[in-house]
């Protein structure tokens, strides 16, 4: 079995993973009555982690097929991989100042996989998988488009129901628009920096015993016996 072959599996293992997490955090949430069911869709997490189990599942099927990671598919994994990692520092600065002010969040094993174990495996395999591409820079702020489209449609949605997926979001419970501001602009750099380590580390190179090594090209063909003393006897 090749280590393209065994990265396949993996990527397919994972976005396995990845699904149930995501199922059993939306009944674990709906059994707590932590969350209505129409507003589970609406967090940023579970919205990037969605195309994250189609990625993997399709990067899985490729890696299977292809020697090569097709640069759309590197690009993706880029822009996805950064909006779930940055929605996991999120969440953790969230539950760490939750604690600090005695407010009790309780954070499934499903929490855990979706915003830190999952990202984390998969940026490490993801570097050091054979066949991987380098990211381009553009991807950067490419990153900041869907968080500002995501941000506008929360912004417009939370009024008319009364919710927000993020306190800082929520006009209610900041202290004006300089903190909203502030809390925003925060987060937009977050992305910033999250992608451009990413593009950092999609640039270094991968370890020799991963690395797909070009075919060596075949021996020259032996001249015929004859030519061979014609040229010898040519020399002399």
């Amino acid at each position: 079995m090749t280590a393209r072959t065994v990265f396949g599996l993996l990527r397919l293992s994972a976005a396995a993973l990845c699904l149930v997490a995501l199922i059993h955090r939306l009944a674990w949430g709906l059994a707590s009555y932590t969350i209505a069911s129409q507003n589970f869709f609406a967090y940023l997490t579970n919205q990037s982690n969605i195309m994250f189990v189609v990625l993997l599942a399709v990067g899985g099927v490729i890696a299977l097929q292809r020697d090569r990671d097709p640069r759309w598919l590197t690009v993706a994994l880029a822009m996805v991989l950064t909006w779930t990692i940055t929605a996991g520092l999120v969440f953790a600065l969230l539950v760490w100042q939750a604690g600090i002010r005695g407010i009790r969040i309780d954070v499934p094993w499903s929490d855990q996989v979706l915003h830190f174990w999952l990202p984390a495996c998969t940026v490490i395999a993801w570097a050091l998988a054979p066949g991987h591409r380098s990211v381009p820079w553009r991807v950067i702020p490419a990153t900041l488009v869907y968080p500002v489209v995501w941000g506008v449609f929360t912004m417009v949605r939370g009024p008319l129901i009364g919710w927000y997926p993020y306190y800082f979001l929520d006009p209610r419970q900041v202290s004006g628009p300089a903190e909203f501001l502030a809390s925003s602009g925060i987060a937009l750099a977050t992305f910033a920096v999250v992608a451009t380590a990413l593009v950092l580390i999609s640039r270094m190179p991968v370890p020799k015993r991963l690395r797909l090594e070009e075919p060596a090209p075949p021996p020259p063909e032996e001249l015929p016996r004859e030519h061979a003393l014609v040229g010898s006897t040519g020399r002399r």
